[in-house]
């Protein structure tokens, strides 16, 4: 195993239970550790977006590289994630099946249309 490899393994490991075990703890009442789990959460996602530009630096490649692509991809990325948790939102916790399944399935068209924004068409 390459020492990138390695380095992407554990950080993403350590980033992604901290941030799943922030989410858990702000979102289910029952632990009522709102606050902390606010924070645990955000030191997850901070070690997760380190894990990118570490990766880019190792690969010798620049931290950031900003374009049309990759911001156009971005915003048709959260704007498909936003649309499908709001459509599931919209089913489990308003019971509004027929309209949230209508918005997430538009989510999950909006994913979908990565694909082609990222790789291209050939």
């Amino acid at each position: 195993m390459k020492k990138k490899d390695f380095v992407t393994l554990l950080l993403s490991t350590i980033g992604g239970i901290l941030f799943a075990l922030g989410m858990c703890m702000s979102l289910l009442p029952e632990w009522g550790a709102a606050t902390e789990g606010i924070g645990i959460g955000v030191l997850g996602a901070v070690i997760l977006l380190a894990m990118v530009l570490v990766q880019r630096k190792m690969d010798g490649k620049p931290a950031i590289a900003f374009s049309a692509k990759t911001i156009g991809a971005t915003l048709l990325g959260v704007a498909g994630a936003m649309s499908l948790g709001f459509g599931l939102s919209m089913v489990m916790i308003w019971n509004l099946m027929l309209p949230g399944i209508a918005v997430g399935v538009i989510g999950i068209l909006l994913l979908i249309c990565l694909i082609p924004v990222v790789k291209g068409l050939k």
